[in-house]
């Protein structure tokens, strides 16, 4: 009867009520890339984002990348040690069910007391105490502790596969920054030496008289560009060699790649519907399990309002009342209530702070979800975009080598000035780079769609 007045009480004060997801509405979350009237994206139930990360990054070179960065990268050793770490906090909740044994008094272990009765005898008397104690959880204080640390460690895991998903696109997009760097550097060096042959040109042209020397010097100086060019794109290369090799934890040195011609990527993508980052993205899942302690704190903050219950056992060994008896026990049960009824507000404050953290918890979660499909609808605009922009520079840059051809064949025989020849050459090699730099950022699009969509799995 006790026991279910008991259960009763305690289901209608709420104090075991169970965590459950709040109502988020998912609508529109994602913008389509292509239409301006901003029709959803097709929902789809096979998403980009759940593709093992070696479907993804197919480039040998860069595999192996990935493969020492998820061993040996500092960021992600010290999250799997904060799991490690929750993991054990854990373990110590769950004990905290568990009765508590003492063996021995506060001050020592035990009593040995020596009685001399006869100058010939010596009596000892010896008592040795045990005592046990149980913390009764009938208004959920231990279990809510208990679920709280749970929430908790789920969300460090997700962090860890944040860090995981943030390690992978590091080192990826670090990787094919380097590609389009080696690529800008050799169209820098073939363009180079283009100009130096225009130099070497115009100065056959002054010494036929042919051409004044602002016509050389104009030439020189568009040579010496190109050197100043090159040379920036070695610092460049130089420098993101380093930040590559921090990121897979080794000193910084040169970096084995392929090309970028050589790289292929995917080019048609499922999404997946808007619901499903609430389970693919580890930051939002992180912050759903963050909303989830702040309502288990709160379940505890409230459970500080009712009786502790303690329950136990005291007994000790000894033969302190017969000496002559080879000794035996003595047990006392004891229980124990305590009902807090003056905290000076501490418990109403406390109750109201947790539940204050909750609501931030709630907001910062629906933060993360709009969050989570701004980065997916940016990377699908950056993919279609500079994929649109690589076509035209391809095109832009077929009519510009013919444009050098005609320019250069012309001012041989007259036909056009040394100017034209220079600034054909400049538009050609500014169209090059573009396209290079083009086709990096619809290989970044790539990256940063498949972390925005939760990518990092195995």
């Amino acid at each position: 009867m006790i026991f279910a007045t008991v259960t009763l009480l305690l289901g209608s004060c709420g104090v075991y009520n169970k965590y459950e997801r709040p109502e988020v509405d998912t609508k529109g979350l994602i913008r389509d890339a292509v239409s301006d009237v901003d029709t959803l994206v097709v929902q789809d139930t096979a998403s980009f984002g759940n593709l093992p990360w070696r479907s993804v990054f197919t480039d040998p070179q860069l595999r192996k990348l990935i493969e020492q960065g998820l061993e040996k990268n500092a960021n992600l050793q010290n999250a799997a040690l904060t799991v490690q770490m929750y993991e054990t906090m854990l373990k110590a909740a769950k004990l905290a069910f568990l009765p508590a044994i003492q063996f021995g008094t506060q001050n020592g272990m035990g009593s040995i007391s020596t009685i001399y009765t006869d100058p010939s005898v010596t009596t000892k008397i010896y008592s040795l105490p045990v005592s046990a104690s149980w913390t009764l959880d009938l208004f959920g204080n231990i279990l809510s502790q208990k679920r709280s640390t749970q929430m908790k460690l789920l969300g460090y895991k997700d962090y860890q596969m944040a860090v995981r998903a943030q390690v992978i696109g590091g080192i990826a997009n670090s990787y094919y920054t380097l590609l389009m760097l080696d690529r800008q550097l050799e169209i820098v060096t073939e363009m180079s030496e283009m100009a130096k042959e225009t130099w070497e040109m115009m100065k056959l042209q002054y010494n036929l008289g042919r051409v004044r020397s602002t016509s050389v010097q104009s030439a020189e100086a568009s040579y010496l560009s190109t050197l100043t060019q090159a040379n920036e794109f070695r610092r460049q290369i130089r420098a993101t060699e380093n930040a590559l090799s921090l990121l897979i934890g080794q000193a910084g040195q040169q970096i084995p790649r392929t090309t970028l011609a050589e790289q292929y990527l995917p080019s048609e993508f499922s999404t997946g519907v808007g619901i499903a980052l609430l389970k693919n993205r580890p930051d939002v899942h992180n912050a759903e399990m963050n909303l989830a302690a702040c309502f288990h704190d709160v379940q505890t903050a409230r459970s500080q309002f009712y009786p502790t219950i303690t329950i136990g056992a005291q007994g000790a060994f000894t033969n302190q009342n017969g000496v002559l008896n080879p000794g035996k026990w003595l047990l006392s049960l004891f229980g124990s209530l305590t009902q807090p009824i003056f905290m000076r507000g501490a418990l109403t404050a406390n109750l109201k702070v947790s539940q204050l953290k909750y609501e931030q918890a709630f907001n910062s979660w629906q933060n993360a979800i709009l969050s989570a499909g701004n980065e997916v609808s940016n990377a699908l605009v950056n993919y279609n975009s500079y994929d649109a922009n690589s076509k035209l520079e391809a095109q832009r840059i077929e009519v510009l080598q013919k444009n050098v051809e005609d320019t250069r064949a012309l001012y041989t025989s007259k036909g056009s000035s040394y100017l034209e020849v220079l600034t054909a050459q400049t538009q050609l090699l500014n169209a090059q780079l573009s396209k290079v730099s083009d086709d990096f950022s619809k290989m970044q699009a790539v990256v940063s769609l498949y972390t925005a969509l939760g990518g990092g799995g195995k």
